[in-house]
């Protein structure tokens, strides 16, 4: 069984809280006894550490969870474990335990929040910082790009569910595909966000501050447009262009939230240096995997964790390795 310890991170002036799993096994010790590790990074809307939707914090905002199945980022967590990998799962800012409100929390704070959860990771002694990947589900999968482009000790990454245009046109289609197969829309805010969309994109187009989201319930929620506004002019894309890191690609052939056409665009921008990525469908599984059988969430972690080849370190993170 896997090792787990809580883990808190400093995030500006908030504290973020997460798991840190370590492998039963001991570290290699061809690598001064230290875990290649990875960092998961879940999907839109408020989530907890394991990936699933946050019913701790909001529990009105999302319907009973009919599944006792756990999330994907805990399930990637237990398998990256089985092969010799470390990982950290975070609650996102204003979720779970961790300080803050989601619905004001931007796209740009949360860049910086998956940053100083990297450098979390890169303060203890049993992890590798010359073997460090990314696995982003969804919106996550966008962060993981930002993080990674700018970071040249990142190995590989894996990418869940990603989008490839922005956010405005994957919105747009999630909302006709959820139109169309309804099961998602069965949580509160996302029928709530479906039915003011347009109104949510031109807001965020005319630089407002917030916008009112009202559920079925009666429940209000001020969304902060800056990560919307944010969100459209970033789009996954763009950032792809710039990588020149190995990438896996895996989208559920079901996910009503990003159209896996997006990440065949997604893979198609990768320049020459990631061009060789894989990418994967999983037929019948939706934008969690939640369908996914335990072999093919393992078939995620085994590939991740072959290809988390030691990187030259950047000068700062010499110091950090040197010092043990």
């Amino acid at each position: 069984m896997p090792r787990l310890e809580e883990l808190r991170v400093a995030a500006g002036t908030d504290t973020l809280v997460g798991t840190l799993t370590l492998p039963d096994a001991p570290a290699p010790a061809d690598r001064g006894g230290r875990y290649p590790n990875v960092l998961l990074l879940p999907s839109w809307l408020p989530r907890g550490r394991d990936g699933g939707y946050d019913r701790a914090r909001h529990a009105t905002w999302f319907a009973p969870e009919p599944s006792a199945r756990p999330g994907l980022l805990a399930r990637l967590a237990d398998a990256l474990a089985e092969h010799g990998v470390a990982s950290l799962r975070c609650d996102p800012r204003g979720s779970g335990s961790s300080d803050g409100a989601w619905e004001s929390t931007d796209l740009f704070t949360r860049i910086d929040d998956a940053r100083d959860q990297l450098a979390s990771m890169r303060r203890q002694p049993n992890l590798d910082l010359r073997r460090a990947g990314i696995i982003g589900h969804g919106e996550g999968a966008a962060i993981a790009l930002a993080v990674a482009i700018a970071d040249p000790a990142i190995s590989a990454l894996t990418l869940i569910g990603p989008a490839s245009r922005s956010w405005r046109a994957t919105l747009r289609r999630g909302v006709a595909s959820r139109a169309r197969h309804d099961a998602e829309r069965r949580h509160p805010i996302v029928a709530s966000l479906d039915r003011w969309a347009e109104e949510l994109i031109e807001g965020a187009e005319r630089r407002e501050s917030t916008f009112r989201l009202t559920m079925a319930n009666g429940e209000t929620i001020d969304l902060a447009l800056a990560g919307v506004e944010q969100a459209i002019h970033m789009p996954p894309m763009a950032l792809a262009t710039m990588l020149d890191r190995s990438v896996s690609i895996v989208h559920g052939a079901l996910d009503r939230w990003s159209d896996p056409e997006e990440s065949a665009l997604l893979q198609r921008a990768l320049p020459p240096g990631a061009a060789t990525a894989s990418r994967t469908v999983v037929s019948d599984a939706g934008h969690d995997l939640d369908e996914a059988g335990d072999e093919v969430i393992g078939r995620i972690a085994a590939d991740l964790a072959a290809r988390l080849l030691p990187r030259d370190l950047p000068p700062v993170l010499l110091a950090i390795e040197a010092m043990g």
